[in-house]
This record gives C-alpha cells, sequence and structure tokens, in this order.
C-alpha cells in the first residue's frame, strides 16, 4: 500500500498458500517465514517474532486440522513500513470456549497451551473466528519497526486474498483499492481464463484503474475496456464507497458478484453480461444504501471473482461480521472456493472501532 499524493492505492497480488498437515511442514514454513521477513527488511528480532508465529500456527493446524489446514501469507506496505500478515485457515472442532484458548494454560490436547496466547501477544494486529464443528480462522500481522498508524483520510478498513488456480503458479486475478477522505474505489478484476494472459488481462485493468481513480464506476470500466482490447479480456466490477452520502456506486461487466450486509438487509449487487476489452452490452451504474451511521449493524460489502461460489450466508456465522476483514474474506475463501479457478475475495467495512 502506498501514498498518494491526494489518496491511497492497494493491489495486492503477492499471496502464498501453504498446505499444513504433518509435522515435517511445519520446519518449512518456518524457514520460508524467515526468508520472506528477512527480505521485507526485518531485523533479527522481528524475524524471530514472525517465526514464532508462523511456527505456533502450524503446530496447531497439525494437532487440530488434519488434512484441511493451510496458511496464507501476503506482505503489507505501507510508505516506507513493511509487514506480513498471515491467515490460519482449518475446517477442525473449533474452539468451544475462544476467551480461555488466548490464555496461557488451556489446551484441548494436553499441550503447554501457549499456541494462541503467545501468537496476540507477537502480533502488531490480531483476529480469531471459530465456531464447533466449522473449524477456527487466525489473523495475525507484524510490522518492521512500529505499526503504521492509518491517514485520517480513509474511510474503510480492507481485506483481501487473491488466489491461483491450483496448479497455477500464476494468478489471473487481481483487485485494487483507491481511497480518499470520504470516497473510496475498489476494483475487482478476473482476467479470461488462466495463467500468464489472465494476468496481463487484469494487471491492465489495475493500471487503468488507477489512472482513472477521479472518475465515477461505470466510466472507469468504460476506460478500462478501450484499454485492454489488445488483451484476452476480463470480468470487471468497480465500487465507489460514497461516505458523505451513505451510498455506494457499483457496475459491472462479467463474473464479479458484489453484496452489501447492513441492517438494512443484504442486497446483492448487479453486474451486467459481457467481457471488458471484447463485448460489451451495457455498462450502467447502480447506486446502494451504504448506512454508515446506522447504529444497529455496521455495513459490510463483499465482492468476489467467480473462484467463489455465490451461496454463502452470513446466518451461518454468528459474529462473523464484527471481524477484520482479512479475516472474513479468509473465512468465505476457506468455506467456499471452488478449487478449480482463480479465487479473489475483497471485504470492505467502515474504518471505526
Amino acid at each position: 500500500m502506498s501514498p498518494l499524493r491526494d489518496g491511497n492505492h492497494e493491489e495486492m497480488r503477492d499471496l502464498l498458500d501453504l498446505y499444513i498437515n504433518e509435522s515435517s511442514q511445519i520446519a518449512e514454513a518456518r524457514r520460508l517465514i524467515s526468508a520472506i521477513s528477512r527480505s521485507l527488511g526485518f531485523n533479527e528480532t522481528e524475524i524471530g517474532k514472525v517465526a514464532l508465529i508462523v511456527t505456533e500456527m502450524a503446530t496447531n493446524l497439525v494437532k487440530h486440522a488434519g488434512r484441511e489446514g493451510h496458511l496464507i501469507i501476503r506482505s503489507l506496505e505501507w510508505g516506507q513500513a513493511n509487514g506480513i500478515e498471515i491467515l490460519s485457515l482449518d475446517k477442525g472442532p473449533g474452539i468451544e470456549k475462544v476467551t480461555e484458548a488466548l490464555h496461557n494454560g488451556y489446551s484441548t490436547r494436553g499441550s503447554p497451551g501457549t499456541g494462541l496466547g503467545a501468537i496476540r501477544r507477537l502480533s502488531s494486529v490480531f483476529d480469531l473466528y471459530s465456531l464447533p464443528n466449522l473449524g477456527t480462522a487466525v489473523l495475525a500481522s507484524i510490522w518492521s519497526g512500529q505499526l503504521p498508524e492509518p491517514p485520517d483520510n480513509m474511510n474503510l478498513k480492507i481485506g483481501g486474498i487473491s488466489l491461483s488456480k491450483p496448479g497455477e503458479e500464476i494468478c489471473g486475478d487481481a483487485w485494487a483499492v483507491d481511497q480518499a477522505k470520504t470516497r473510496s474505489l475498489i476494483l475487482v478484476a478476473d482476467g479470461l481464463g488462466h495463467g500468464t494472459d489472465a494476468a496481463e488481462s487484469a494487471n491492465e485493468a489495475v493500471k487503468i484503474f488507477l489512472k482513472s481513480r477521479r472518475l465515477f464506476p461505470a466510466e472507469i470500466i468504460s476506460a478500462i475496456h478501450d484499454g485492454i482490447k489488445h488483451t484476452r479480456g476480463a470480468s470487471v466490477a468497480v465500487a465507489e464507497v460514497d461516505a458523505d452520502h451513505e451510498v455506494i456506486r457499483f457496475a459491472g461487466v462479467g463474473n464479479i458478484s458484489g453484496a452489501i450486509l447492513s441492517s438494512l438487509g443484504t442486497r446483492h449487487l448487479v453486474s451486467h453480461n459481457g467481457t471488458v476489452g471484447k463485448e460489451i452490452r451495457k455498462i450502467q451504474e447502480f447506486t446502494y444504501p451504504w448506512p454508515v451511521r446506522s447504529k444497529d449493524q455496521s455495513p459490510l460489502l463483499i465482492m468476489h471473482s467467480d473462484g467463489l461460489a455465490t451461496h454463502w450466508d452470513f446466518n451461518q456465522y454468528p459474529g462473523l461480521s464484527h471481524r477484520h476483514p482479512s479475516l472474513i474474506a479468509g473465512v468465505l475463501y476457506r468455506d467456499f472456493k471452488r478449487g478449480n479457478d482463480d479465487v479473489t475475495v475483497v471485504v470492505a467495512k467502515p474504518n471505526v472501532d
């Protein structure tokens, strides 16, 4: 994430998904995260903290998750500061007493029970979500040096996952964000097909999005359509979150799905058929309520490519909407990824505690 003179933008593709199902993979995960953090400029003390977090997460996965556990790792950037975000996801038995599990000495498997408590103490940002018989998701991030203070012109807290189809090294999806004081833009692009050519389409969409960020969503998609005709084309959706007027303006072409969860219920966002860069019959912008000042429920925006099934239902996940956006994205990815396509999930909520 890099600060701009008149806004802040973020584009994320550098995600790594490590499946952890046996004890020999714990040391490999520790070695890998140590190498990543060293390449980001972490000092030896910070590298040790990150390595311990990953070791504790991976150990818990081996003990509790069977063959369903994995760690998702991405690098973070804010100005000159670098960080690492780690998601631990499993479909194990879950944690019945979450509060107790965060205190040293609590264990259901005869271990010392220091894992989750140590992860929370070592992390700059920590969050956890667990349901009995459905699994556990743990989020931890750590920064090199002091945790950067978000500027006051960021009105959204945003998290996301963008991972390639199994067997592919390059993800053909991409997402990007531009934030100003009361107006934020979010792009999700799914390049046609998979691999390098799909990634080219998605990357070009991101570049044009960032150059066109002063435009409205439908105008941005029109600009992307004109600018990626030399590529395979892509499905593209753009959401503009207008905090002052409490609305979201949304335009989409192709198979990008979107939904707003709020005190008004769940509202699914409309995209038209077509392929940006190839054939578009209609670009239409829709306006939806974004009741950011509601006292009943803070709104949540979810956008995702078709690598994620659309039949998710938040009623199955009590309290999940209150968790960190990256954790929400992780739970949706864990439970609803199709497994045969690139997948991107982006979650945004008002940046208020």
